[in-house]
């Protein structure tokens, strides 16, 4: 039987055979990229782009039927596999359930150098939902105002609300005011720095984490994530208030989110 806050050591498919249908709320996985290369920690190659996708199939699959109707799943990938894998996604999800590509622009990252090649500096994170009703905390998917947004609402009425002066659509002068635009929406596009001291090979940000804990799932809500790696997804479910799934293959891997878990107080 599957316990929550807790993790397990084997393959995710085997896992997810055993979790009933609609009972997770937010799934995120930073999957196998597919590089071809051996890592410290873990060897990334699952053959061709095709073979790859026949290895994840029946793993998509089954996301789907655990996902809550109105549930989130989140997938991190990059350029090797993103496009293959989008198709496959849409047809076991629908289209109209892929809601984004959002991409993670880690800027500090040193990626090379060549001469015939972009350095290559950013993640795709696909995002679907199961149905039309999924869960989006609008709140936690914007930025406050930063200071130079902030400069523009330089003008003060007579009762000494802040304001700018801007133009309707039909030519008239209106007011901007800063108690009604307190907030931003944020893009799609993530700038989120690399960690630069790791305890795994390719361990995500804690703030890339956040973000996606905030924006896709309430407190209570069960996460599950089943290429947990060094934990991070599961460490900010527990401070956040969240139940959790962890699965990962490598005992490596389980230890180290083990033990990060047992910090958390």
């Amino acid at each position: 039987m599957i316990k929550l806050n807790n993790t397990y050591c084997m393959d995710n498919l085997e896992l997810m055979k055993q979790i009933a249908d609609n009972s997770i709320d937010l799934i995120y996985c930073d999957i196998l990229y597919n590089t071809g290369k051996k890592f410290k920690d873990y060897d990334d190659n699952l053959g061709t782009p095709q073979e790859a996708v026949e290895w994840y199939k029946p793993r998509l699959t089954e996301m789907k039927r655990i996902l809550k109707t109105d549930g989130n799943m989140l997938l991190q990938m990059d350029y090797r596999l993103v496009h293959y894998l989008k198709v496959e996604l849409d047809n076991i999800f629908g289209l109209k359930n892929f809601q984004d590509d959002i991409v993670w622009w880690y800027y500090n990252s040193n990626s090379g150098n060549s001469k015939k090649s972009l350095k290559k500096k950013k993640d795709n994170i696909l995002w679907y939902s199961k149905s039309k009703d999924y869960y989006f905390n609008y709140m936690k998917a914007s930025d406050p105002l930063n200071e130079k947004q902030l400069k523009r609402f330089s003008k003060i009425d007579e009762n000494g609300e802040c304001y700018y002066n801007n133009v309707s659509q039909d030519g008239k002068k209106i007011r901007v005011y800063l108690k009604n635009d307190k907030r931003v929406m944020l893009q799609n596009v993530w700038q989120i720095p690399i960690p630069q001291k790791v305890e795994y090979d390719t361990q995500k940000p804690i703030e890339l984490l956040e973000r996606i804990v905030n924006i896709f799932s309430k407190e209570g809500d069960i996460i599950a994530d089943f290429f947990c790696g060094s934990g991070t997804t599961l460490v900010v479910a527990k401070e956040l208030g969240r139940q959790y799934i962890g699965c990962d293959i490598n005992p490596k891997a389980i230890e180290i989110t083990n033990n990060r878990l047992l910090e958390i107080n």
